[in-house]
């Protein structure tokens, strides 16, 4: 082997050493992007075709649950539901809407999917309507939540703006500074503590500090009750919304850092 033959050979190597070691940035890079891929929190956004389910939650959520925040979201129905498509998510979010109806068309084995999809590590989000599904007060309720509704009797009591006191747990779950914030309610359920013996306790996130007293509801019994409370059920996490942050103009950010506290158990 003649020194031109090794010196052409060791420039080679030189030079190829040289060419990876300059990729080895993009590389990185590349490896970083892809396994923050899989780090995004899966989330199931629940709609049905009716005329009753035609919110703006679902694409009022997609607007924030974006890759860049952490999430990646795709719209199930209840046949999915029932077909076992919770397996491919991390969290369910139960928007607005109406929840005798959600628990009408998720039927009863649906109902049972969702159940046994928390109790075996996934994560429930109720906001307004999904709440009331969440809760223990109807015979048609999931029963995940050790909560019943206050003043049942007037919960078509109006909508409008309310301002939500967050407790000190609130403001470091939901990652928020202000320990007041406003917020759109829409008739969501004014959850108090129930007492089923199967269920452990719920934390208080925030309460309501103003109120909706229309329709005939009676002034005072709005104010104190539970807008945002968390607990667990079997191995999952549950976070129930009876107000709307997810509306435009509205306090999105504690709705995110709600969903990624849910959605961060598995």
């Amino acid at each position: 082997m003649t020194d031109r033959f090794l010196q052409r050979l060791s420039l080679r190597l030189v030079v190829g050493l040289a060419l990876l070691m300059a990729a080895a940035p993009a590389i990185a890079q590349a490896e970083k992007k892809g396994a923050a891929s899989t780090d995004l929190i899966r989330v199931a956004l629940y709609s049905h075709a009716d005329v009753e389910s035609k919110t703006s939650g679902p694409s009022n959520l997609q607007r924030f649950l974006s890759p860049e925040n952490g999430f990646e979201t795709a719209i199930v129905s209840p046949e999915d539901i029932r077909g076992g498509v919770l397996k491919n998510f991390d969290v369910l979010i139960m928007p607005g809407g109406m929840g005798s109806s959600q628990a009408k068309h998720l039927e009863e084995s649906g109902c049972e999917t969702v159940k046994n999809f928390v109790r075996e590590g996934g994560g429930y989000v109720g906001i307004c309507a999904g709440s009331y599904l969440a809760s223990s007060h109807y015979t048609w309720s999931l029963g995940i939540i050790n909560a019943k509704v206050w003043d049942r009797a007037h919960w078509a009591r109006g909508t409008g703006k309310v301002s939500l006191g967050l407790t000190s747990a609130g403001q470091e779950v939901l990652q928020s500074e202000k320990a007041k914030l406003d917020c759109y309610y829409g008739q969501g359920p004014l959850l108090v503590p129930h007492n089923s013996p199967d269920l452990p306790g719920y934390e208080v996130l925030a309460t309501y500090e103003t109120e909706i007293a229309k329709k005939g509801a009676p002034e005072g019994a709005m104010v104190g009750t539970h807008a945002i409370v968390r607990t667990t059920y079997g191995g999952g996490r549950v976070m129930c919304f009876s107000p709307h942050p997810e509306k435009p103009g509205g306090p999105n950010a504690i709705m995110m850092e709600g969903i990624r506290w849910v959605g961060s158990n598995r």
